[in-house]
């Protein structure tokens, strides 16, 4: 379903039940109430986690050198019911604060996905991070150095992990390095400009082998809490200078900004999921209690936040016309009136500024966070349940894995791998025989011909890239041969 577009189980309800079921070597394909309850049932236990995990651990072990090196970053996915009043999360893409919760992924440096995790109430990047992915991933990431070698070499580094400003903390780096994970993320206060005469032109190899030329420049820099870290700068055309810090003292300055610059794969690939998988919708309706010991924003905190910014605001503006105000006649009517109007725009100043000290002091008095349990009422709210989105988002990653795959063996024959996928989805939706012979042990797939020629010449060459694999369709002895239909 998610290969061929089919974004929602009620899609089922309009495509024919037979045609389906031969996909699958059934009589017909389980009605929407029925797969419902299938999906609810192997979602309830844990073995749906532990096939995730052990997919993820399988993903990693074939690919250790995508593996060393893990973009990590929030993914807000809005909800638009009204069973539950979820909190709000600004959404960069519609620029808007909505309902929503966070699902934070972890992709490989091509953007195909690990794994990820599902938060009831998000608790920040940098916690997740901590307490969720690196305990994960010390147990995962393949061919991570041993104990006598990083004894012995104290610069040397376990694995790579890479995020936005979000993890900006120079507390987190010095308590990565400790347990000597490398981080890489944008410097959240530069400072000033370097000199131009520092940057020097490299050729870099992006993510999708293109070569790109970058002009950087590296130096050394002593964070607020006395940790040393590497700073690479790019310099673009227009003379802004990207700053971004990493604890991998030892690599290059060219594969540290290559990592750090293809960060927009897993962004595309959010962009990608989003629009041809679904990754938004919800798998069912369903809500879950929170029992959990969670820390939750304090709504007074909150309120008592925005009434302080729109008091500097106002401040600030008071200020800047006070400031602004001079005399420019000698005339003395005028200048009674000048001095009485900048006199009461002083005094309406000061009692302004009086407010601004007094609602900072309540802020200061008040708590950040608070348990959910601490929460008025009519702000509590349930949680949307986790467990079918975790088990289907497995599944929506092994589709767009193996659509990757699929891709990269035709992407030869098209000048970006977009014409590749795109290809491909029209193939996953064209019509094809299937040709059962018992008694040679076979399952023909004959696929129908595609919309030109030169689409006809790639098919070919997937088709004898899928029967060197040599695949027995499930639950039979039948290998499975794909062909075009003129062969």
């Amino acid at each position: 379903m998610a290969l061929t577009r089919l974004k929602s189980i009620e899609a089922l309800r309009y495509c024919a039940p037979g045609e389906w079921g031969k996909l699958l070597g059934l009589d017909r394909i389980p009605e929407v109430k029925t797969l419902r309850d299938k999906v609810r049932h192997l979602s309830q236990s844990e073995q749906a986690q532990q096939w995730g995990a052990d997919l993820c651990q399988q993903w990693m072990d074939a690919a250790p050198e995508l593996a060393g090196t893990l973009y990590i970053d929030g993914h807000v996915r809005v909800y638009n019911g009204s069973q539950t009043k979820l909190p709000r999360h600004h959404v960069a893409r519609q620029r808007l604060c909505l309902r929503a919760t966070t699902d934070y992924w972890v992709n490989a440096m091509d953007g195909q996905p690990f794994f990820v995790v599902n938060t009831a109430v998000d608790p920040g990047l940098i916690q997740v991070l901590e307490n969720e992915i690196v305990p994960r991933l010390e147990n995962d990431v393949p061919n991570q150095p041993g104990k006598a070698q990083l004894d012995a070499d104290p610069l040397l580094h376990r694995f790579t992990v890479v995020f936005d400003r979000e993890g900006y903390s120079p507390k987190l780096f010095s308590r990565m390095k400790k347990k000597r994970i490398a981080c890489l993320s944008y410097h959240k206060f530069p400072g000033e400009d370097w000199s131009k005469d520092e940057f020097t032109d490299y050729e870099v190899a992006m993510a999708n082998q293109e070569i790109v030329k970058l002009r950087l420049a590296e130096r050394g820099t002593r964070l607020s809490d006395g940790l040393w870290v590497k700073e690479i700068r790019k310099l673009s055309e227009g003379g802004h200078q990207t700053a971004i810090i990493s604890t991998d003292y030892r690599s290059n300055i060219a594969p540290l900004a290559r990592s750090m610059f293809a960060r927009w794969c897993q962004e595309n690939f959010f962009k990608y999921a989003r629009e041809h998988f679904g990754l938004d919708r919800l798998i069912d309706y369903q809500l879950e209690s929170i029992t959990d010991p969670i820390q939750v924003v304090n709504p007074r905190h909150r309120e008592l936040d925005g009434l302080v910014r729109s008091a500097v605001g106002k401040l600030s503006r008071l200020q800047a016309k006070f400031g602004a105000m001079t005399l420019e006649s000698t005339d003395t009517q005028q200048t009674k009136r000048f001095v009485k109007k900048k006199a009461a725009l002083l005094e309406a100043i000061e009692v302004l500024q009086k407010s601004v000290d007094e609602l900072k002091a309540q802020r200061k008095a008040t708590s950040k966070h608070i348990d959910f349990q601490a929460l008025p009422e009519e702000e509590q709210f349930s949680r949307l349940s986790t467990q079918g989105k975790g088990f289907i988002d497995t599944i929506k990653m092994i589709a767009y894995r193996a659509e990757t795959a699929m891709a990269n063996i035709i992407s030869g024959d098209y000048s970006n791998q977009d014409a590749s996928r795109r290809l491909l989805q029209s193939l996953f939706t064209t019509e094809a025989d299937l040709l059962p012979d018992l008694e040679n042990k076979t399952l023909t797939v004959r696929l129908h011909h595609m919309a030109n020629r030169q689409s006809d010449e790639v098919m070919r060459k997937l088709c004898e890239e899928l029967n060197a694999t040599e695949t027995i369709f499930p639950d039979t002895d039948l290998k499975m041969i794909f062909k075009l239909r003129s062969e």
